[in-house]
């Protein structure tokens, strides 16, 4: 579920400044949906707006391009906000705190929290930002990409603010999409049962040798079993596997 944060105007805008195809609008658009982010402004799209290339490449992300906002300049976009990143991976001649993504997405959040509005800016397809852009900025937020090829598009850029973002609200235990499903542990008398199963099983097979060090594998053998917090079925299946492999050595023997 959504964190309060993300339902109100509190998340960081996200500014695009003279995007110049809509499919790379509607890809920021997507991953900003990804993560939360719903407030997208455009500042002199190239190719006009709206735009049905960046519905298209939204992929279902129409929240966020129906409510896009346009501006002329950027000091516009920005006027309402209280602090704002811009994104490059170049060194300028621009004197600004440099962040990376982890430590500007923890510090978006905190001023969310603080009841300040936020934006990121992003740069232009062809050259990224320039100095004037810059100048628009409180900081600046870099990604630690490889200096032999450092450049990454717009939703790349978008996607790794917003994960962070995301990110900097959940708990330990939020983290992720609940893919597990739901599990009910076996009761301690089934797993005692296959214990014992498996252990005459053993027994019979002379696995325990030398003799005196018996006692010791069976306590790491059952130390294994409880760290894997067998479910009924998974004890039954077990039992099979072992049931199955103790006919298969009778026959061998027979066979032989």
């Amino acid at each position: 579920m959504s964190s309060p944060e993300e339902k109100d105007n509190l998340a960081p805008a996200v500014i695009l400044v003279a995007p110049q195809l809509g499919e790379n609008i509607g890809t920021a658009a997507r991953a900003m949906a990804n993560f939360g982010l719903t407030r997208l402004r455009l500042v002199r799209p190239r190719d006009g707006w709206p735009n049905e290339k960046a519905r298209a490449a939204a992929s279902g992300a129409n929240h966020v391009i129906d409510t896009a906002r346009i501006f002329e300049t950027l000091a516009d976009a920005v006027a309402d906000l209280a602090f704002v990143y811009a994104t490059t991976a170049r060194a300028r001649e621009v004197a600004k705190p440099v962040a990376g993504p982890h430590e500007a997405g923890a510090r978006l959040r905190a001023l969310a929290r603080a009841n300040s509005a936020t934006g990121v800016i992003f740069g232009p397809e062809r050259a990224g930002l320039n100095n004037d852009d810059l100048s628009h900025a409180d900081e600046i937020v870099t990604f630690p990409v490889d200096p032999t090829f450092s450049s990454i598009n717009i939703a790349q850029s978008v996607l790794l603010i917003g994960y962070e973002w995301r990110r900097s609200g959940l708990t330990a235990g939020d983290a992720g999409l609940p893919f597990t499903l739901d599990r009910e542990l076996a009761p301690k008398a089934d797993l005692f049962r296959l214990f014992d199963h498996l252990e005459s099983s053993l027994d019979a097979s002379g696995f325990f040798r030398p003799p005196e060090k018996r006692t010791h594998m069976v306590e790491g053998l059952r130390s294994i079993l409880q760290r894997a917090e067998l479910s009924e079925q998974e004890v039954r299946t077990l039992r099979g596997v072992i049931a199955s492999l103790e006919r298969r050595h009778v026959r061998t023997r027979s066979d032989s």
